[in-house]
């Protein structure tokens, strides 16, 4: 059963493909405007576009690397420009390579903090400053955070990250509201 969202707006980062596009469709047929966000090609992102263009929602494709601050800036006020004020934010961006703790190098280290922990970070900040109210924030952490399986420390690193940040923002909303 689909709820009405009609007239609702929502961010999906990391939505050209897999999960994220899988979010982005479920929230178009539920009546929700999506910005379809990615951080290199744009093929992908355009073709999801149309497609839920063809089903007769409403969507935009926008570039932006969430690792960047103005970027992701950028991709709010495209998305408030287009389409209205944003009621939901979805995490879903994020790099999983898998390797040992001892053979990950530094670029690995820093491209999976920079998209999953500050990608994270810029987004949720900039929705505290501009989500509408009643608005909504889903992050996405990983059951490996539980396994701790080999070649998993980076990445269960970035998503206890996810899940701390979560959790404050969840305090603080809730705190905010019983003032």
């Amino acid at each position: 059963m689909n709820a009405d969202h009609t007239g609702k707006v929502a961010i999906v980062t990391g939505a050209s493909r897999g999960i994220g596009a899988a979010i982005a469709k479920r929230l178009a047929r539920d009546g929700v405007a999506v910005v379809v966000n990615y951080a290199s090609s744009s093929k992908e992102a355009d073709a999801l576009v149309a497609e839920l263009a063809a089903s007769g929602a409403k969507a935009i494709a926008v570039k932006a690397d969430v690792s960047k601050r103005d970027e992701v800036r950028a991709m709010f006020e495209t998305a408030e420009a287009q389409l209205g004020k944003v009621d939901v934010l979805v995490n879903n961006a994020g790099v999983l390579k898998t390797v040992p703790l001892a053979e990950t190098s530094d670029a690995l280290y820093d491209q999976t903090f920079d998209i999953n922990v500050r990608g994270t970070f810029n987004t949720l900040r900039e929705a505290a400053a501009r989500l509408a109210d009643g608005g909504r924030i889903v992050n996405f952490s990983s059951t490996t955070l539980a396994l701790n399986m080999p070649g998993y420390a980076v990445y269960n690193a970035t998503k206890a990250a996810v899940e701390a940040f979560t959790h404050v923002s969840r305090r603080n909303c809730a705190d905010a509201t019983s003032r």
